[in-house]
């Protein structure tokens, strides 16, 4: 799972962006607002985010998040305890709202529990699933179809949502984690995974990237 945070306070960050990573997660940290929201796009599954941060802050980030991400679980941590603050972070679509100070093991429980929604079950076409806790796609019969890490890593960028729309950039910034690639790379994967599908489970988007088809 791949993890932005956007926190200006240095040692907190850092303090997070440890016991995260201790779970095994990826995690991108950012101190401003305006920074974060270029990088909305890049393939993350889950995000944290402090209000009072330089630029942009955090609310205006979540409510420009939930137009694009509306299925992707969002944690709001501030030190700011304002009930009108509070319900707007609500009112936007946040998930959970966490006041400073807080436990760090707290923050790894509401992830954990907001990641794990439909016991990390998607349903991606008729009859096929993805079970994202063990990265495993299972056909109509039950049967497991074997995928490489990065078919599975492709697939995964559509697990939270499934109908919305992977651009090339977000291929190459989670599933190439973030190193130089070509579209060759990127459309021999997709031909590879074409080949396990049924056929249209992945369509073309011209000049943009790729979707899951309706089976």
């Amino acid at each position: 799972m791949k993890i932005l945070v956007l926190e200006d306070n240095e040692r907190l960050a850092k303090v997070i962006k440890s016991a995260l990573e201790q779970q095994g997660w990826r995690v991108d940290l950012f101190g401003d607002g305006d920074e974060a929201l270029d990088a909305l796009n890049n393939g993350y599954h889950f995000f944290i985010l402090d209000i009072n941060v330089p630029s942009i802050d955090g609310i205006s980030v979540l409510e420009t998040l939930r137009i694009y991400h509306k299925g992707t679980p969002a944690i709001i941590i501030s030190s700011n305890h304002e009930l009108e603050k509070i319900q707007l972070s609500y009112e936007l679509g946040c998930d959970d709202y966490l006041k400073k100070p807080f436990f760090i093991y707290e923050l790894v429980q509401k992830i954990k529990k907001l990641s794990q929604s439909d016991e990390g079950i998607t349903a991606l076409w008729k009859g096929y699933t993805y079970d994202c806790p063990n990265h495993r796609l299972i056909d109509p019969l039950g049967a497991e179809i074997k995928l490489a890490k990065k078919e599975m890593e492709f697939l995964e960028l559509f697990a939270k949502d499934p109908r919305r729309v992977v651009s090339f950039g977000e291929l190459e910034e989670y599933v190439w984690e973030g190193e130089e690639t070509c579209m060759l790379n990127i459309r021999a994967l997709v031909k590879r995974l074409r080949k396990k599908l049924p056929e249209g489970a992945i369509k073309t988007v011209n000049k943009i990237g790729y979707s899951l088809g309706e089976i």
